[in-house]
């Protein structure tokens, strides 16, 4: 995260609370980033309360730019000034949208997880990240190239927040289930699996100084673990991967950054391969 030249912000001016602007200037204040300031409107004028808050982050030492635009919905316009300005990181705010809406309607913020092409960190609350627990999550049952790379990039990233924040990284993996009719021996037994999985998270360990104390391994479903460990370990960040997955099957299925992101009682920075990323720039230049 300290290699990131530009944080593009989303403020909305209905909010009571800037808790994205909070998050930003935290994040800003150790890594000498410029913060762009956004907000998504196109029938109403927010020149004075951009100015406004501009003159504020400049007297704190902060290089700041604004910006007012609208293309279509709001994702789009997001990406679209995220892509234009070259802005590593977007910072959203997350309102949890109305259950029976989600049903029938994909939420704005899921939609930005699925096509936004950087990182993105949904703001959930105020709790502060020093001195905190920052939970990563991992999928090390998929182990090709790809997911083996994002897995680096999702720990990686865990460790530079919890380090920056004078924190603690935990590492989460959820494991399925034995099954006795499992071509592979390994998967008959749930010890063998999990012995599976904790092999695999050691070069993590040996990375990153992460102690055995702090590697959570365990059987259930991703969706419905990672909200409980974070519950229990208090997280104030976890950091997830997604990959992107769109049309019918994503309508279907679903991603877990997306199932868990209401669940979840922590800021969630949500990543992504860099295939993935690859082709939703070409996509955002369409």
């Amino acid at each position: 995260m300290q290699a990131i030249r530009c944080i593009l912000v989303v403020i909305d001016p209905k909010l009571p609370e800037n808790l994205a602007l909070k998050r930003a200037r935290l994040i800003a204040s150790v890594s000498q980033t410029q913060l762009r300031l956004l907000v998504c409107d196109g029938k109403h004028d927010h020149r004075d309360y951009l100015a406004k808050l501009r003159a504020e982050l400049e007297n704190q030492g902060h290089t700041v730019a604004t910006q007012q635009a609208w293309h279509d919905n709001l994702h789009q316009t997001i990406i679209a000034v995220q892509q234009a300005e070259g802005c590593g990181l977007v910072i959203k705010q997350h309102v949890a949208d109305n259950p029976l809406r989600r049903t029938l309607l994909t939420p704005d913020d899921w939609k930005l997880l699925r096509y936004c092409p950087c990182p993105v960190l949904m703001v959930k609350t105020e709790a502060p990240w020093t001195g905190g627990t920052v939970l990563a999550a991992v999928d090390v049952g998929n182990a090709d190239l790809e997911h083996r790379t994002l897995h680096a990039s999702i720990v990686n990233h865990g460790y530079e927040i919890a380090s920056l924040a004078e924190g603690s990284l935990h590492v989460i993996s959820a494991h399925p289930s034995a099954m006795l009719s499992a071509a592979d021996p390994a998967f008959q037994l749930k010890e063998t699996i999990e012995a599976r999985y904790r092999d695999a998270c050691k070069q993590f360990q040996t990375d990153f100084d992460i102690p055995g104390s702090h590697l959570h391994i365990e059987e259930g479903p991703a969706d419905a673990l990672i909200p409980r460990v974070c519950h229990q370990l208090q997280a104030v960040v976890t950091v997830i991967g997604t990959v992107a997955r769109t049309g019918f099957s994503g309508a279907l299925m679903g991603n877990t950054a997306e199932v868990v992101l209401d669940a979840l009682e922590s800021d969630v920075l949500v990543l992504k391969p860099d295939g993935i990323i690859e082709h939703l720039e070409d996509l955002a230049r369409r």
